[in-house]
């Protein structure tokens, strides 16, 4: 496209004719309103002229509408200039920028991948994102032959740490593999450490995963993950706001993460230092009321210092995948019960526990001396004596009474049990 056109011109051939917006301004269609072709091809565009999440020219989007804001970028007849907030330097970045744009060769290079641009008013568009406002995406970028509204319906985000440890690699696959099991749709980054983690662990039990990239959806990055986000985007889904070959920046990482906090119901962040791209995502998980978790760590580790921070305020913590179920799920989805295992001596009623705590750890006692030390009668003394010594738990050893050589039972902290 040519930013110098003279005024009045329509854009180059294959692109865009000029409309006037005071006439018919092409705002964002509704929900469920199907997007027109000049909708497609403005937004798939503008995709390469504004960065993720540029909130002024979201604005524009609003105000305008895609096609007419293009048209302003593009032409030179004073129009963009009046756009609130434009600037002489910002509308010359744009300019530039959209000196080299094809959106026809865009379309055409994902659909060669067997993907899509998925744009806000399609059936398929995850209406969450508009929780983003201003900062929701132009458009999704998509690979993958899964449906992306309905796979954003159930979904949950775990992120975390790159270097992550062992342990953070594990519970990153253990939360992955679960996640996929209960029915879940495991997100992430596709970044090495805690995000790989993740998505493999889901695609080891042939679960659901999707991966939003801070880069052109037909870019490996990283590299050592090509295999990985190949088979996401055969079983998957991959999806980015930058239109193909559009390479990652540190702060395009960065606005990454709020895509992936408001696509799902709720992040969970595995292992983060106090300055983690995974505590953005949190952070703007909460600030858009979805679920925020974090999975603990040793308290001497720094890559879990973020994670603890965050649980120190509104984040949640969860062990397990059925946790995070039951936190961002429907009603009924209940973890199981945590509790230690029950041992025999447990189902005893209270006077036969006082019995057997009364009996010496070696040696045998007379029935006399049980009942002082249970604070009962000898006759009830004698009558549970009875009774623990059918369970197994005492013996006789003459005419006094002793703890059998094998208890069943663990003993209190007294005679060294737990």
């Amino acid at each position: 496209m040519n930013p110098r056109a003279d005024p009045g011109q329509g854009l180059e051939p294959g692109c865009l004719p000029e409309r006037d917006p005071e006439r018919d301004p092409e705002r964002d269609p509704g929900p469920g309103a199907a997007v027109s072709d000049r909708e497609r091809l403005a937004r798939a565009a503008l995709t390469r002229i504004l960065e993720p999440g540029d909130e002024r020219g979201g604005r524009w989007l609003r105000e305008v509408g895609a096609v007419e804001l293009l048209r302003r970028i593009t032409t030179r007849d004073g129009a963009a200039e009046r756009l609130s907030g434009m600037t002489p330097k910002r509308l010359d970045g744009y300019r530039l920028r959209a000196e080299s744009v094809e959106p026809e060769r865009d379309l055409a290079a994902v659909a060669v991948l067997g993907g899509r641009f998925v744009c806000p008013g399609d059936r398929e568009w995850p209406s969450q994102l508009d929780d983003l406002a201003d900062a929701r995406p132009t458009g999704l970028w998509v690979r993958g032959p899964r449906d992306l509204r309905l796979w954003a319906l159930r979904s949950v985000a775990v992120v975390g740490s790159r270097a992550c440890t062992p342990y953070g690699s594990h519970m990153a696959a253990s939360l992955g593999a679960g996640l996929a099991e209960l029915g879940w749709v495991v997100v992430s980054g596709a970044a090495f450490g805690v995000d790989g983690a993740a998505h493999r662990g889901a695609l080891a039990v042939d679960g659901a995963t999707m991966a939003v990239l801070a880069c052109g959806v037909d870019v490996a990055y990283p590299r050592g993950h090509a295999e990985l986000i190949g088979r996401m985007a055969e079983q998957g889904l991959v999806i980015g706001e930058l239109p193909p070959s559009e390479h990652p920046t540190r702060s395009r990482f960065i606005l990454r993460n709020r895509v992936i906090a408001a696509l799902t119901r709720g992040t969970v962040v595995v292992e983060a230092e106090y300055r983690s791209g995974s505590l953005v995502t949190a952070r703007s998980a909460q600030r858009l009321g979805r679920f925020t978790m974090g999975v603990p760590g040793p308290v001497t580790s720094g890559l879990s210092a973020g994670v603890h921070e965050l649980l120190r305020g509104e984040g949640i913590l969860v062990t397990d995948a059925s946790e995070v179920a039951e936190l961002v799920g429907d009603i009924g989805e209940l973890a199981p019960a945590r509790r230690g295992p029950i041992h025999p001596r447990d189902l005893l009623d209270a006077v036969s526990d006082r019995v057997l705590d009364a009996l010496p750890s070696r040696g045998a006692v007379g029935g006399r001396d049980v009942a002082r030390g249970a604070g009962t009668s000898i006759d009830e003394a004698l009558g549970r004596l009875y009774e623990l010594h059918s369970l197994g738990f005492v013996e006789r050893d003459g005419d006094g009474w002793r703890l059998t050589a094998r208890p069943t039972c663990d003993g209190d902290a007294r005679r060294g049990g737990t």
